[in-house]
């Protein structure tokens, strides 16, 4: 199944939803958000209203006001045409901009800049259609409403004497004035039809008890466009989507991203120069797309985009799961993703298996989270990506395009999680906390590519870089693909330089996930290789023996330090050093140590002297004078010796040593 019989699929699953105005709740920067969702119906589109008029079910005005609230959003019927239109003057078949719904436009408006353009005409086009649809058998009583009081000829009067337009000395629509930052001339116009009594269950009432219809909302209003817009679709033509013989759509809708997007994701209007190259006589041999498959393709696009997409810059991507089940974030680390399903309930720790080194209770949580999921996927459940990049404002590239067995994208995702998982600590609610698994992709973009701004680490100014880390590391997360190889090698690099960092915070988190990539880096290449946060006291690798000396003089230095004495130790400030010659430098270290050693408790002196020669110990002579750069497994050594040592305050008080 290609990826816009997908999209058609996903509207007919959910076509009992299209023309309901759902709200959700998005978390921001500035606090919880109420977000508009709505599955178009076909032949419709979104706007934003910047005026809502409200009229009586005989034409008659009542009142007006400008739209200031988040109910902005508004459900309007277009035409092929109009909803591609940019520079042309094809009207919206109900609801417009003032300049087609208004007769009297002219008489109040003075142009800009003292040039006056004529917009006769975009009445005359809208007036005439709109006509055309309330003399049909498809009429509906609200359009017949709006098209009584708008050949009237007298909305700006009308907007002027209730306030919504402010005119200047000169009786003319004044230029400066705006509504919802939108200059006033060019403000969109929804409409709202009072009635006595309700009729049918599309009936509201306001503060003084009326009762009204708010026509963006009505679903039989849509219903009735949508029969009169097939009753004058003559064209017929075979649709190579479908096979069906129906009405062609060359001007395919806009708006895919977000409301404000102009970019199209199909286009063949170039007629003049190489599009056919002489292989056809116009476009539809080329290729022809049914109208009604257009826009249940795009409409489904829209819906599942704002539903559950994610953008960064100009990069879209969109994931679900074909019965429209919850699936995983993939972007979320481990803690998110099974804090997020509160259906894993109790599980016996009992249960509990190897999960690479990780933290039992943790790892249960993770995997049942993950077999919640898929208690209700069947067996022919699929999980679609669709991601798309745009190089120009006008066009729009599908740049991703995957299918996978639900059960198997579940199962990449905790494979994931398991091949990296390290401890890494993140704040949540406001407090630092600790969890093992994996970091989010966002995470993982900020580490590597991200610089310090007042003291965390981000990508202010390069969003657009989350979306180009997420288009290399998916594969690898529902593919099982190995991790770019540049990627860990600047994790390491980064890593290796802790002074480069001002707060320690930053570069600990760096480290944590230099030793996730470098972790399944080798995991790639050897899957017998099982590398724990625990530290692997039997491990004689070079690489591995040197990162855990380089932790213990890092330690000795530190336990000599004041309290609140944050200064980089030698071992921090040579570690990049080091892992490029750690022999030669190891000496030197091992030199800057003599200070340090007379400093600390006889107790602790012996410990740390004894751990040292256990190290040293496993080193083969010619693995130890091999003074060869080191590969990122030192960064495992460095991380689990490290921890182990914080991690043993009982043994440390019994020798006198302070807390940290």
């Amino acid at each position: 199944m290609n990826w816009v019989n997908e999209l058609c699929d996903l509207y007919d699953k959910n076509q009992e939803r299209a023309g309901e105005m759902t709200y959700f709740t998005r978390e921001t920067k500035d606090g919880p958000v109420e977000i508009p969702l709505v599955l178009l119906p076909i032949s419709h589109t979104t706007v934003l209203a910047q005026i809502t008029v409200t009229i009586d079910h005989e034409g008659n005005f009542l009142r007006a006001e400008p739209e200031a609230g988040n109910d902005r959003l508004t459900i309007i019927p277009v035409t092929d045409k109009s909803a591609s239109r940019t520079a042309s003057t094809e009207p919206h078949p109900l609801c417009d901009n003032l300049k087609y719904l208004a007769g009297d436009y002219m008489d109040y408006y003075g142009g800009k800049g003292g040039k006056e353009k004529d917009f006769s005409q975009n009445y005359e086009k809208y007036i005439e259609c709109l006509r055309q649809w309330c003399e049909s058998e498809f009429c509906h009583e609200k359009a017949r409403a709006v098209y009584r009081y708008l050949r009237k000829g007298c909305l700006i009067k009308d907007l002027a004497t209730a306030g919504v337009i402010k005119l200047d000395e000169s009786g003319k629509m004044a230029e400066k004035e705006k509504i919802q930052s939108i200059p006033q001339t060019d403000a969109f116009v929804r409409f709202r039809i009072e009635r006595p009594e309700a009729l049918d269950e599309q009936v509201l009432a306001d503060q003084t008890g009326r009762s009204f219809f708010e026509c963006w909302k009505d679903k039989t209003l849509q219903t009735s466009f949508i029969e009169y817009y097939r009753s004058i679709s003559t064209e017929r033509g075979l649709s190579y989507l479908s096979g069906n013989v129906e009405a062609p759509s060359f001007l395919q809708p806009k708006k895919i991203r977000n409301e404000g997007d102009g970019a199209k994701l199909i286009s063949s209007n170039d007629e003049h120069n190489f599009t056919y190259r002489g292989r056809f006589a116009d476009k539809s041999e080329a290729f022809l797309i049914g109208y009604e498959d257009s826009q249940k393709a795009h409409n489904a696009l829209k819906w599942i985009i704002r539903k559950q997409g994610f953008n960064w810059d100009s990069f879209c991507a969109v994931i679900w799961e074909s019965g429209m089940n919850p699936m995983p974030d993939p972007r979320m680390d481990t803690d998110a993703i099974y804090t997020e399903y509160e259906g894993w309930g109790e599980e016996e720790a009992e249960e509990a298996s190897a999960y690479g080194g990780t933290n039992a209770a943790e790892a249960m949580k993770f995997s049942a989270a993950l077999r919640g999921y898929g208690k209700f996927l069947g067996a022919s459940s699929r999980t679609v990506l669709l991601a798309f990049d745009s190089a120009t404002p006008g066009r729009l590239s599908l740049t991703e395009y995957q299918q996978y067995r639900s059960s198997n994208y579940l199962d990449n995702i905790q494979y994931w999680h398991e091949s990296c998982a390290w401890r890494h600590e993140k704040y949540k609610n406001g407090r630092k906390t600790a969890f093992e698994g994996m970091v989010g992709v966002g995470d993982i973009a900020e580490v590597l590519y991200g610089t310090e701004q007042n003291g965390r680490l981000t990508l202010s100014g390069k969003t657009k870089m989350y979306g180009e880390v997420f288009k290399r590391l998916f594969p690898c997360i529902s593919q099982r693909q190995a991790v770019p190889h540049d990627m860990v090698r600047l994790a390491v690099q980064k890593a290796s330089s802790p002074v480069t960092y001002k707060e320690w915070y930053n570069w600990e988190r760096v480290l944590a996930v230099a030793c996730s990539l470098v972790k399944k880096q080798r995991m790639d290449h050897n899957l017998k290789e099982v590398w724990n946060v625990a530290l692997d006291k039997n491990c004689n690798d070079r690489n591995y023996l040197y990162g855990r000396l380089l932790a213990v003089a890092d330690r000795v230095e530190y336990r000599t330090y004041d309290k609140d004495d944050r200064r980089e130790t030698n071992a921090q400030r040579y570690m990049a050093i080091f892992a490029q010659r750690p022999m030669h430098t190891w000496k030197v270290l091992e030199e800057k140590l003599q200070p340090y050693w007379v400093r600390l408790k006889p107790g602790e002196r012996i410990v740390y002297k004894k751990l040292i020669e256990e190290i040293n110990d496993k080193f083969t002579v010619e693995s130890y004078e091999k003074d060869e750069s080191l590969s990122g497994l030192y960064l495992l050594g460095f991380h689990s010796q490290a921890l182990d040592l914080r991690q043993k305050p009982e043994s440390e008080n019994a020798q006198g040593e302070k807390e940290e």
